[in-house]
């Protein structure tokens, strides 16, 4: 999915960088620390000298879960329990940057494990407007177990 034909969840998560679906972080440029999403501050020395930085798209499972039930309202509002559908929830480990919590595009336990490759990709944000949408990660081709 293109970010030129949806609209972003929020702002300042994400953007299109030389053609490229990037996280947009912040690094403190006083002690390094990278974070996401971007802060104007620095969480590790308080520094308010950051700047944007653009994330790797490729990263590692760091740990994950299948969220099996729809969690509590607000700010998920569900109106049909039934109609829940489980979904991955993950972390993902950027290489030399920070760990991203994010949704998976995989819901099937038997397709995840600790330590593969995971790639930014988009998804419709669940429960808004159809062409509303946010980040993910997926399985890097060939990554399946």
């Amino acid at each position: 999915m293109s970010l030129a034909a949806a609209r972003p969840i929020a702002d300042g998560l994400f953007v299109e960088a030389g053609g490229e679906l990037r996280l947009l972080g912040s690094e403190c440029d006083r002690c390094g620390a990278v974070t996401f999403p971007g802060q104007a501050s620095c969480p590790r020395c308080t520094s308010t000298d950051v700047s944007d930085r653009l994330l790797a798209r490729r990263g590692t499972l760091w740990t994950w879960t299948i969220q099996a039930f729809a969690p509590k309202s607000p700010p998920y509002a569900v109106d049909d329990p039934e109609a829940f559908e489980p979904y991955g929830v993950g972390y993902v480990e950027l290489p030399g940057e920070v760990r991203v919590e994010a949704r998976l595009t995989v819901a099937d336990p038997d397709q995840l494990r600790t330590g593969m490759a995971m790639e930014l990709t988009l998804i419709p944000a669940p429960g808004v407007e159809p062409d509303v949408v946010t980040y993910a990660f997926r399985p890097v081709d060939g990554e399946a177990p």
